[in-house]
């Protein structure tokens, strides 16, 4: 049997960037989507990780970021979607969920083999971080319907890159299970 991860990227988010004017309306889109996932996947008790960017507090822990966040210009784009007390939590300071996190070892420890991608931006963060699984040899899911973009036409090539050249199942979210190998 396959161990499943749900991993949320970059969702908690201030929105006080230059891009949050356009990644907000598809945030707004892919949260019943997000909040489908996270639902399903903690009902299955399926680990729930999320890994978000710092904003370049080197100070911040996961408390903090979603203070920062609940805070922020959106506070109803991070509500919903927000970690519960059983949610796992990791800081990153670059694009990918891998690049010098802890994230690898927290999977092996969890023996986890398939990640359900889900959050922001797909042609950025969501990207690299499905190309980083999939070099370490993770299968991977990404949900579109669950993932946000700033550029609909780059986020759209991201889809087709990861599922050409990265073997990722790009799967609708009615098609995703939690107990069921990818």
């Amino acid at each position: 049997m396959t161990r499943t991860v749900l991993i949320v990227i970059d969702m908690m988010n201030t929105y006080e960037h230059e891009d949050a004017d356009a990644l907000a309306p598809s945030v707004q889109a892919a949260l019943p989507a997000m909040q489908d996932l996270l639902k399903r996947a903690r009902n299955a008790s399926v680990p729930v990780i999320y890994v978000n960017d710092n904003f370049g507090q080197w100070r911040s822990h996961h408390g903090e970021l979603v203070q920062a966040a609940l805070a922020g210009r959106h506070p109803e784009l991070v509500h919903p979607v927000k970690p519960d007390e059983d949610s796992l939590f990791i800081v990153k300071a670059r694009h990918s969920i891998f690049y010098e996190t802890p994230l690898a070892y927290l999977l092996s420890q969890l023996e986890a083999q398939h990640l359900v991608l889900c959050g922001q931006a797909t042609e950025q963060c969501v990207l690299y971080s499905a190309l980083d699984a999939h070099i370490r040899h993770y299968d991977v899911t990404v949900v579109p319907e669950a993932v946000a973009h700033i550029d609909h036409e780059l986020a759209h090539a991201a889809l087709r890159m990861m599922e050409t050249n990265m073997t990722v199942a790009i799967r609708p979210l009615g098609n995703v299970t939690f107990d069921d190998p990818p």
